[in-house]
């Protein structure tokens, strides 16, 4: 939680790591403290402004892509980013960025684990799998603001390594 204050003056008040939802405008908020940053140049709000347009594009294209309602095949895969590339080929549609961020958080979040190096439809089947990217595909291309996006786009200069080529 952060008082009311101008961004050369944010505090944060509140270190606890409970407000998942806060910590991305933490992290960015503390970085803009951190330079002494004061108002905004008219060039910074016209790259932000284009962030925006574009997310909002992005936004709008993603979710008029229909989510496949027919899914029989069975998609052998080792990790989560493995099955993603086969979906995208199999479908011949791209996933969201916000899904593709979140199978490479899947995929790292195994290291250490003791079964690391088994394929993961060893584990999980392709099926339920599959039908898991699908859904939190639906999710990311119905409910994502695209001022969100922007934000996070805005706060990762690499973001669009994540963006899957989209041909109309």
């Amino acid at each position: 939680m952060k008082r009311t204050a101008p961004w050369e003056k944010s505090l944060v008040i509140s270190s606890d790591d409970s407000s998942d939802s806060d910590s991305e405008d933490d992290g960015l908020a503390t970085k803009m403290s951190r330079k002494n940053v004061g108002p905004q140049s008219s060039k910074d709000h016209t790259s932000e402004g284009a962030l925006i347009r574009r997310a909002e594009m992005y936004q709008e294209y993603m979710g008029q892509i229909p989510i496949p309602a027919h899914r029989g095949s069975i998609i052998p895969f080792t990790s989560w980013q493995g099955l993603a590339k086969s979906v995208k080929l199999l479908y011949e549609q791209p996933l969201h960025y916000l899904t593709n961020i979140l199978l490479k958080q899947w995929d790292q979040s195994r290291v250490g684990h003791d079964d690391e190096y088994r394929p993961l439809d060893t584990i999980i089947h392709p099926s339920k799998a599959e039908a898991l990217i699908w859904v939190t595909e639906e999710v990311h291309r119905l409910t994502t603001s695209h001022k969100y996006l922007a934000k996070l786009w805005a706060s990762d200069p690499m973001y669009h390594i994540y963006i899957d080529p989209i041909s109309p």
